[in-house]
């Protein structure tokens, strides 16, 4: 495959993952993600499903179903029928029907704590760390930024390369002073590490062209700081879904939580970690 024709097609799954999670709340369709793409609706559905391993469809159910089921953990104000609006999903029997197949519990018995019981073996594979509890963030509205990034599938420490690659990408084009920025879509404790989706980032300027790239929006966040090691990340994200969000008076929304990295143990030789956690909130009324 040539080298352009890979970059274009990841171009196009990476433009289309961006959409869908910016507008999961809204209904989405082929037709819409192929204009974006300006490719057919035949060459879009080829090329998503060979780059991702899922149909289009597939993908869109699967982030939808993620989001619900941390919100129901999370935003202990709303209602099953808001939180179903809020991620996209336009009939309450087939979210139910949904929810149940993927997560073994209706939404009821999930938000009522079976999360627990699921989530036993997926914290299991965490890396053993630091307890991490008590931890107070700051409210604050943050800007948006603009950056070029590289998706990973999984957590885990292969991630490293990933970085390496954008570092070497930033010596090319003499960048300088730029953020290390990873963006998470997912909840690690509801979600195998093997899935979980991770976007490392580096912050450029608007112009900047050679690979995907993307601008995250203004939002109030809580921001939490951390200095700990590698696994820490995990448990930190952890604390602030399950324990201070819920009691909190804000909740989730959508938007992924990101963390802005000050010593990213990815590429330290010691695998120390500095860093500050941000989680996209509103306030619940």
């Amino acid at each position: 495959m040539k080298k352009d024709t890979k970059h274009d097609r990841a171009n196009i799954v990476n433009n289309s993952l961006f959409y869908i999670y910016k507008y999961i709340d809204s209904p989405i369709s082929l037709d819409e993600l192929a204009k974006l793409n300006s490719v057919s609706k035949y060459h879009f559905h080829r090329i998503f499903k060979e780059e991702t391993g899922k149909t289009l469809f597939e993908t869109i159910t699967s982030i939808r179903l993620q989001k619900a089921a941390n919100m129901l953990i999370v935003n202990k104000h709303s209602t099953i029928s808001q939180i179903i609006a809020k991620c996209g999903f336009s009939s309450h029997s087939s979210f139910i029907k949904a929810f149940k197949k993927r997560f073994s519990f209706t939404p009821k018995e999930w938000r009522n704590g079976s999360y627990k019981k699921y989530s036993e073996d997926i914290l299991k594979e965490y890396p053993k760390v630091n307890d991490l509890k008590d931890i107070e963030p700051q409210i604050k509205p943050c800007d948006a930024f603009y950056c070029a990034y590289i998706r990973h599938k999984g957590y885990d420490l292969s991630i490293k390369k990933t970085w390496q690659r954008l570092n070497a990408l930033a010596y090319e084009f003499d960048l300088e002073d730029y953020r290390q920025i990873a963006i998470q879509h997912d909840n690690p404790s509801i979600t195998p590490l093997k899935e979980a989706s991770y976007v490392a980032c580096i912050e450029v300027p608007k112009e900047f062209k050679a690979i995907s790239t993307l601008e995250f929006p203004k939002s109030l966040c809580a921001v939490f700081s951390l200095k700990g090691e590698y696994g820490d990340v995990l448990n930190l994200m952890r604390y602030a879904y399950h324990f201070w969000l819920p009691t909190s008076g804000y909740e989730a929304k959508t938007m992924p939580s990101y963390s802005i990295y000050k010593s990213n143990h990815f590429l330290n030789s010691d695998g120390k970690i500095d860093l500050e956690f941000y989680l996209p909130i509103s306030v619940a009324y």
